[in-house]
Formats: structure tokens, sequence, C-alpha cells
């Protein structure tokens, strides 16, 4: 008897731990950092919630049960979005 081939992984986004200073957040081959200093909607956050992410049209984080919208694009260079979130 054969093992069937296992199908190609649809897993693009995932968020690795939760820390008390911020999120590590896995996507497509990379990880990110998020601190709460600069993301706050996760700081009080339930953490089934946080581990609640999708990866959309290839370059946006969604978190469904936050309503928080995250473009990868921030992630890679922080410096090209200065305005933050108070």
């Amino acid at each position: 008897m054969k093992s069937q081939k296992l199908g190609k992984s649809t897993l693009n986004a995932e968020v690795l731990d939760v820390r008390k200073d911020g999120i590590w957040v896995y996507v497509s081959g990379r990880e990110y950092f998020m601190s709460y200093e600069v993301f706050p909607w996760f700081r009080k956050a339930a953490v089934s919630a946080i581990y609640n992410v999708e990866l959309l049209h290839g370059g946006h984080l969604h978190w469904p049960d936050l309503d928080v919208d995250i473009e990868l694009d921030s992630l890679e260079h922080p410096e090209a979005y200065p305005l933050r979130y108070k």
C-alpha cells in the first residue's frame, strides 16, 4: 500500500509567537516582529484572535476577529509609513 502524496501547502501566514512586547508573524518565508508600541490593537486582544490571521491578495494581512488589516509592505519598509496610531 502506498501513501498518497500530500497536497501543496496553502498556509502563507501564521503567528509564530505572542510575547509580552509584541507578536512574531511568519509570512511567505519571512518573519516579522510587530511590537505593541507600533501595533497596539494586539496588546489586549485574546490570543486566539491574534492567531487567527489570513493572507489576502499576497500582501495584505487580515485578522478577522479583530478587524485589523496590515499591508505587508508596511512591515517590510516601515520607514515609508511614518504615521502611527496613538
